[in-house]
Formats: structure tokens, sequence, C-alpha cells
């Protein structure tokens, strides 16, 4: 558990925010990815929210080797062997399952798993997670109850996602227990579709520039 604590610590420690991704159309997989990874965020989360998603998450690890890719939305065990059978580095879900647990448990890549309540961050303390997605971020609680929890809850790091934005990732990335966030604004609609990709390189500069 710690070999692979310590793989994704050095992952989401590296770059304040992790974009993200759902990928609508395959063709801007690999151009994204780029775009992101120049921006200085090569770690992403491609979501299992489309049907392209785990072609999408194959094609950047062919042909992006610089971006270092993630898998979300992983609902299920089968969920969980797709993504890592296409290349994913690691692998995120919005809540976790023993069915997940067990899953992470026989497989050697990284495991970020969601939880919100206490008694979720406890149960999935006691499977030996240190560090969790917290999610929806703003929808339950936002940064005030992240802050609250870091004081019983001392040895648990977090990656927030959910309703974050520009606005508000630097009261998230001020907590001593929320390590990076996760959040969509770096690549927006309207520039995929446009395919104006020096937009968003520049805001992942912005995003990677969010701390320090």
């Amino acid at each position: 558990m710690k070999k692979k604590t310590d793989k994704l610590l050095a992952i989401l420690t590296a770059q304040p925010v992790i974009p993200v991704l759902k990928i609508d159309r395959l063709a801007t997989a690999v151009p994204l990815a780029r775009a992101l990874a120049k921006g200085g965020l090569p770690a992403i989360e491609i979501t299992l929210r489309t049907p392209d998603a785990i072609d999408a998450i194959r094609l950047v690890v062919d042909e992006v080797p610089e971006a270092i890719v993630g898998a979300g939305t992983i609902l299920s065990p089968k969920d969980f062997s797709k993504a890592v059978e296409a290349g994913a580095k690691f692998i995120v879900s919005p809540g976790t399952t023993q069915g997940l647990l067990d899953a992470a448990q026989d497989s050697g890549v990284p495991f970020l798993p969601g939880a919100v309540t206490p008694s979720e961050i406890m149960a999935v303390r006691d499977e030996g997670y240190r560090v969790l997605k917290f999610f929806p971020a703003e929808q339950a609680g936002g940064a005030a109850f992240l802050k609250s929890l870091a004081s019983p809850l001392a040895d648990v790091s977090f990656c927030p996602t959910g309703g974050i934005s520009p606005k508000n990732a630097a009261d998230y990335l001020s907590l001593p227990n929320v390590i990076c966030v996760g959040g969509s604004w770096v690549a927006p609609d309207a520039e995929l579709a446009a395919g104006n990709w020096t937009a968003v390189e520049e805001l992942a500069r912005q995003a990677a520039g969010l701390r320090g």
C-alpha cells in the first residue's frame, strides 16, 4: 500500500490542479493532453463519462508520452480493469465500494477513492488509504468543511473536485489537508470545440501557478 500511495502522491503533489476531462470527441484527446502538459499540467484525469473515454486514455498514453493519464468516474471493478488495460497510471472514483477496494488491492495501479462524510473517510482510512478524493466538494460543504476535518483526521489528505474554479481554488489549496484540486475549467467546451489549444495551454499555465 505504501508504495502505491507514494506513487500517487508523486503525481498529485507535482501540480496544484488535476484537469478533469470529459472527452466527447476522440480527435480532441491528443491535442488537449499536449496543450495541458505544455502549460504545466501533465497529469490528467479522463473520466469514463463518454463512449470514447477508454479509447481516449489509450490514445493519449500511446501518443503523448509527457502526459500522466489517470482514469476517473470509475464505478465498478470492470471499469477499473478496462482503465488499467488502456494504460491509466492512476484510478479515481467518486465514491468507494468494496468491489473497487478489492480491485485496487489486486492492482499495482494507485487508487484515489472518493469519500465525503467522516464515517466514509474513516472506513476508507481503515483500509489503509490516506489520500482521498472529496466529491462533490462545493456541494458537500466546500473548503470550510474540509478545514474542519484537518484536526480530527489529521493523517488524511484530499484532492477535492466538484464546483472548483479559479475563484475558489486558492481557498482549498491553502488548507493543510489538501494536496491538489481537480477541475474542468482548464478545458472549456468552447475552446475544445474550436480547437483553440493555445487558450487551453494558457489556462493550464495559470492553473499551474496557483500554488507557489
